[in-house]
């Protein structure tokens, strides 16, 4: 490693402990809360979309996010440290096979939605517990349960 990249790399270690950036992908809808000068003000603006692309350059690195916006496609891209990005949230994560989604793009309608991922380990814990009983002691033991909770609550 030489010594830009050590320099850089302590940069990236101080910024991520000022703000922690969450991981995410192309195909992942993000909230990228972004600080915006107007004249002397400053305001936060909230820009919602899916990334569509992200570049790994150490300190420049960047992400592209792209939205529909009264019917146009509006595209950004965002430097990943940069210090006017106030927090970035993943609202969604998308199951995709590509590293750059530029073909959506071209899509309208429906055919640009992207399948939401489902994460396997979350999802057998969740599944058990809303699962429908295996046996009819079982359905019995959950209907006192139900009834006593309503009872206890109202």
């Amino acid at each position: 490693m030489n010594v830009i990249e050590q320099i850089e790399k302590g940069e990236i270690d101080r910024l991520v402990a000022e703000r922690p950036i969450p991981e995410f992908g192309p195909g992942d809808t993000v909230r990228v809360h972004y600080k915006v000068v107007e004249g002397t003000r400053e305001r936060v603006q909230v820009y919602e979309g899916v990334v569509i692309a992200r570049t790994a350059k150490a300190l420049n690195s960047s992400f592209t996010v792209r939205k529909i916006s009264y019917g146009e496609g509006v595209e950004r891209v965002f430097p990943l440290y940069s210090p006017r990005i106030e927090k970035i949230e993943v609202v969604r994560r998308g199951a995709v096979r590509r590293a750059k989604l530029y073909y959506l793009r071209s899509r309208r309608g429906k055919s640009a939605r992207i399948a939401e991922k489902v994460d396997r380990r979350f999802a057998a814990a969740t599944v058990g517990k809303d699962a429908a009983p295996a046996t009819a002691s079982e359905a019995v033991e959950m209907e006192d349960e139900a009834t006593n909770t309503s009872k206890t609550s109202g």
